[in-house]
């Protein structure tokens, strides 16, 4: 099965008008929708957005016995050499920004503890075409030229509030991770909150798209 995690529900939506719904369950105080789509067997969680509710909807998920926990939803791009609004991207690693025990342990902002690199590694499927991403996750929306160099510094790609934190639940549970994000905003084009609510739509509806592919190659995974 497949624990999908999706932190707003726009977002879910795009697998639910594809789902066929056979039970929902509230766990955690996360919505959990349990059905089939794309051929598979899906446990969908609706996890509310940032890295707590994002942690919380991936226990939600896992607490169905799921194979493999894939996100999906859209975020905003550090440069407009890397990332291109509408775009969809397959994220390869991802890591927690505005974790930072730098002063106690001397290690990079982001290492977790009782870990020795900053970046979690997530399951790029054989058979997904898009292209490869580096995330960077915070419970901060913002234009922070601060946060902004730090991203750039730690070497990522996107931004959002949802995608380390589900990875390092994942990790610690065992399961497989895939994290797919369509860009809605880029850093410098703008206000990022502007450029979201003007191009989350359009962002969506490429995400969409790239869901049959997704979940075929996720299928032949399991």
């Amino acid at each position: 099965m497949i624990g999908c995690v999706i932190a707003m529900d726009r977002e879910a939506e795009l697998l639910l008008e594809s789902m066929e719904v056979e039970n929902i369950r509230t766990l955690f105080g996360k919505t959990v929708h349990i059905g089939k789509a794309f051929g598979q067997e899906v446990a969908l969680a609706v996890s509310g957005v940032g890295k707590v509710n994002a942690a919380a909807g991936t226990c939600a998920a896992l607490a169905q016995g799921v194979d493999l926990v894939l996100n999906f939803g859209v975020a905003g791009g550090l440069t407009s050499e890397q990332c291109e609004v509408g775009e969809v991207y397959l994220i390869e690693k991802a890591v927690q920004y505005d974790f930072d025990c730098t002063q106690l342990n001397g290690l990079p902002i982001g290492t977790l503890d009782g870990e020795t690199e900053n970046f979690l590694p997530l399951l790029c499927p054989k058979g997904v075409s898009l292209p490869r991403r580096v995330l960077g996750t915070g419970d901060r929306f913002n234009d922070s030229p601060i946060d902004h160099a730090l991203l750039l510094s730690l070497g990522c790609d996107i931004r959002e509030m949802e995608g380390g934190a589900m990875a390092e639940v994942c990790k610690y549970a065992g399961v497989p991770f895939v994290s797919v994000k369509a860009i809605s905003d880029v850093y410098g084009l703008g206000s990022t909150t502007e450029q979201f609510r003007k191009n989350c739509k359009r962002a969506l509806l490429e995400l969409k798209t790239c869901l049959p592919e997704l979940f075929a190659a996720i299928g032949r995974k399991l």
